[in-house]
This record gives structure tokens, sequence and C-alpha cells, in this order.
């Protein structure tokens, strides 16, 4: 998919304006979902969306591909994001406390990971549900590790978070994420937490 991210970019900065809808077509619902994520409302997140894809076509011509078209757009939409969080007095990039207690970034390994579970699509919607209804601070995280598929750097990039936070973020998300759904599955018992 990214050849035809390239092939796309190049056409449009070779004056082909209209090309850029087939980005928008690509990249939309990957957008619309991490911005649903992050702002909890779906009006104030399509007028982000909007916002970002503005901004990505504004700066496309200084577009250096460092990364993937796809890592640096979803950059765009988290920073939009993140400024009106910031806007609305949330803040997003909470300082870490107690980073130390936090010394692995895995879950044990008698526990399947969340991502490994989703095997049906029932299940999906469950742990699709409870991603949104985790705190916007590791909802944005889970939404682009599990969602969208992406690694600890793409990540890093997107979010321009250490990679150690990253990891902090998602490893709590995952734990509140496993959490949550052991519950609503009525799996397990609270004393985990």
């Amino acid at each position: 998919m990214e050849n035809k991210d390239i092939i796309v970019v190049q056409r449009i900065l070779a004056g082909e304006k209209k090309a850029f809808a087939e980005l928008v077509d690509r990249h939309k619902d990957k957008g619309m979902t991490l911005a649903i994520r992050m702002l909890r409302n779906r009006e104030e997140s399509e007028e982000a969306l909007q916002d970002a894809f503005v901004r990505a076509f504004k700066a496309l011509p200084r577009f250096e591909w460092k990364s993937s078209f796809s890592t640096w757009f979803y950059r765009i939409v988290y920073n939009v994001c993140a400024t009106r969080l910031s806007q609305r007095g949330e803040d997003l990039h909470v300082a870490l406390d107690h980073v130390e207690e936090e010394t692995g970034t895995d879950l044990t390994a008698e526990e399947p990971r969340p991502d490994e579970q989703l095997l049906s699509d029932e299940f999906q919607s469950i742990v699709r549900s409870e991603i949104e209804a985790l705190p916007a601070l590791y909802s944005s995280i889970c939404t682009l590790f599990f969602v969208q598929e992406m690694s600890y750097d793409q990540i890093v990039d997107v979010t321009g978070l250490p990679l150690a936070t990253v990891k902090v973020r998602l490893f709590r998300g995952r734990t509140m994420l496993r959490l949550a759904v052991r519950r609503r599955l009525g799996v397990g018992t609270v004393k985990d937490a």
C-alpha cells in the first residue's frame, strides 16, 4: 500500500491536486478511528480529521519520506486531536508517575495478549468498545497498536512520545483493557487489579 501512497503523492506534487482524494479515501477510516478514540465526539472528530487532511495537503511539499505517508498523516491527526483536547482543558501528555514500577511491557506468559484473542467478530466488537472506554491517554495508544497494527517505532513517530512512554502507556492500557474485557465477559475476578 505504501507504494501506492508514493505514486499518489508524486502525482499530487506534479500538479494533479485531485489525486489527493485517493489519499483521503485510503486513510480516512483509520484517521477517523484514531480521532474518535481521542476526542470521543463524532462531530468534533470529523472536524479534526478534515483539519488534518487540510494540514497534510498544505504540508505535502515538505514531506521528506523519513516515515511512511500513513505514519506521517496519523501524526498530524494525533496532533490535531491533542490540540483540541488541550483546548478543552484535557492533557493527553500527562507526566509519567513511577515509571520504575513498570519494568516489563508484556503480559505474563500464561495470559494471551488481547490482540491474539481477536478471534471472533463479537470479541473484536467488545475489545473495540472497551478501547473506546479507556481514558484518552491510553485509548489513543491502544488504537494505534491494536486497531491500526502499528509498531512501537511507528507509534513513537505518530505521537512524538519517547519509546519508554509509549511502552508504559501500552502496558497500562493493555492491563486496563484486559480487566475490562474480563469483566464484560464475566471471566476471572477483579482481584487482578
